[in-house]
């Protein structure tokens, strides 16, 4: 090709290009109008892990839009407490929440499911169950009914067994103790003998302090202690096992998510699994530390004893045998979501588990 001939086809390129510019420009602003929403959290600012989520998730999003989509994040209680934050999103009080799905099981418990049930999946498994299981679109099916839509935005990974003011030894230690607990545990816990007790998270402490109730679960090390639950209870079970792997949730009236442009709706999926990721990585990077804190400052570990264990498993098998024989809606993605299960703990016990069991055998003999 000569001089001239490239110059005359590079310039009309250029001036293609120039063109497209030029027409890009409006049709992008055009895609990116601007939107402002109100995101109300189940959650207290104090508690920078969970209530953080939602501001990782709202920051990305105006960073991806350019600061076209703005999304203003409130505590639990500025607009709604955490107990009504379901029916303000489904009536459009606020576009969206950033909370736990189960907090809303007295609607249904299908709600149960976008958390996490007792003795369920892990943190690693839903994240498996809900990005490649289906388990996204199962709910998605149920909220639509609910005038929602809800995306994975965060996980605790497994939680503690919570505070309490005696020890807890046997089943028969358990009857008649007042404790608080969240989501669909209460209803298998009460079924060992349990008066379980909804208090949202900002209320636990001073109903401990009181004695208003022996015990109480929220989340881990990192959050309990700066609730400070270890100045009203000694004693500090573990597991949580109606907490394996708890998912919180972006939901979303179901209206105003239609109404998104495409691109922020993929703006708004990305986001939320970013929220998704950071919040593990700073629960994992935070727990340990607040772990050997409240260890030095008094805090007795107690593992719950197999016994307990067996009774609250027999316990939620029976509460779930009666729940799927009568909500079809929960039926099916509780099939779905403990036909995983199954399959997953097939994998997690070979290599995963003896991995781990091995490098912590090698932490407690001081070689790490």
């Amino acid at each position: 090709m000569d001089r001239r001939s490239f110059i005359k086809k590079t310039g009309a390129v250029g001036a293609g290009a120039a063109a497209a510019t030029a027409l890009a420009a409006p049709a992008l602003a055009q895609s990116m109008p601007k939107v402002t929403w109100r995101c109300t959290s189940g959650f207290p600012k104090a508690l920078d892990t969970i209530y953080g989520a939602a501001e990782v998730f709202a920051n990305a999003v105006n960073e991806a839009t350019d600061g076209n989509f703005n999304i203003q994040v409130f505590a639990a209680g500025e607009i709604v407490g955490t107990l009504e934050a379901a029916d303000a999103v489904k009536s459009g009080t606020v576009e969206m929440a950033h909370t736990a799905s189960y907090y809303y099981s007295g609607i249904d418990p299908t709600y149960a499911l976008g958390t996490g049930i007792p003795f369920g999946l892990n943190a690693r498994m839903t994240n498996g169950w809900m990005y490649e299981g289906g388990g996204i679109d199962l709910l998605n099916e149920f909220y639509a009914t609910q005038n929602m839509i809800a995306f994975p935005a965060g996980n605790t990974g497994a939680q503690m067994g919570g505070w309490f003011r005696k020890e807890i030894n046997t089943v028969e230690d358990l009857q008649g103790l007042k404790f608080r607990i969240g989501g669909w545990g209460g209803r298998i816990i009460a079924k060992v003998g349990v008066v379980p007790q909804g208090i949202p998270g900002g209320d636990i402490y001073p109903a401990l302090e009181k004695g208003a109730i022996d015990g109480a679960e929220f989340v881990g090390p990192y959050d309990d202690q700066k609730l400070g639950f270890n100045k009203v209870a000694q004693y500090y079970y573990y597991p949580g096992w109606w907490e394996g792997g708890v998912c919180l949730q972006n939901m979303i009236n179901l209206e105003k998510w239609n109404e998104l442009p495409k691109m922020y709706q993929g703006v708004v999926k990305a986001a939320s699994a970013l929220a998704n990721d950071v919040m593990m990585a700073r629960y994992d990077t935070l727990n340990p530390k607040a772990l050997k804190e409240l260890a030095a400052s008094g805090t007795q570990l107690r593992p719950f004893s197999q016994p307990i264990l067996e009774a609250c498993f027999d316990a939620a098998n029976e509460v779930y045998a009666e729940e799927t024989a009568k909500n079809p809606a929960f039926k099916k993605v509780f099939d779905s979501y403990m036909a995983y299960r199954k399959e997953d703990y097939l994998w997690f016990q070979l290599s995963e588990y003896n991995f781990d069991t091995f490098m912590m055998l090698q932490q407690r003999a001081g070689k790490l």
